[in-house]
């Protein structure tokens, strides 16, 4: 595939819902002889962290996720704020969520969840040198702190105990820096 290809020509656009988390805007594009609608999220991206502790057990949080209607253990993560760099979000959200903070803070990948319909970009750092801090939770987040070990995470990925994506990544990716 060609990367210098021209990208198709948008239109016209017009914001159909403004949120707190995100935006939905409904584009005109053109590609080529063809026009089309696409409606679409728009969304400033997150970052996540993989927090492995120096006995290799990793800090993971249970939380209820409305649109999946159960409580999933995820990574955490967080939304990124106006300016920030994706490791200042990182770094924040570990504090905020875990009550840690990173010695080192590592990238191990970026991606689109949902590029069908969703502009976010997630980062995933692998934090270590760990040292406690106080936990910062915002007024709406109730969230429960699991630590086990990385081999356990990995076997709840294999059982489906584990299913949110980032965290499935992040998790696969740790494993491979530390050669499990």
């Amino acid at each position: 595939m060609d990367t210098q290809e021209k990208s198709p020509e948008v239109l016209g656009s017009e914001e159909i819902y403004r949120g707190r988390v995100f935006d939905v805007a409904r584009d005109t594009v053109r590609e080529g002889e063809k026009t089309y609608v696409r409606e679409w999220v728009r969304h400033p991206g997150g970052a996540s962290v993989v927090a492995v502790f120096d006995d290799r057990t990793v800090a993971l949080v249970r939380q209820y996720r409305h649109p999946a209607r159960r409580y999933l253990l995820e990574l955490p993560a967080g939304r990124l704020e106006e300016g920030e760099r994706p490791e200042d979000c990182a770094a924040r959200e570990l504090v905020e969520e875990v009550g840690y903070r990173a010695g080192r803070l590592e990238r191990l990948s970026d991606f689109y969840p949902t590029p069908g319909f969703c502009a976010e970009r997630l980062w995933v750092f692998l934090a270590t040198g760990l040292t406690e801090a106080t936990q910062q939770l915002e007024d709406d987040e109730l969230v429960e702190v699991v630590r086990l070990p990385l081999s356990r995470a990995l076997w709840m990925i294999d059982t489906r105990e584990i299913e949110d994506a980032k965290t499935i990544i992040g998790l696969l990716l740790a494993a491979q820096h530390f050669g499990i």
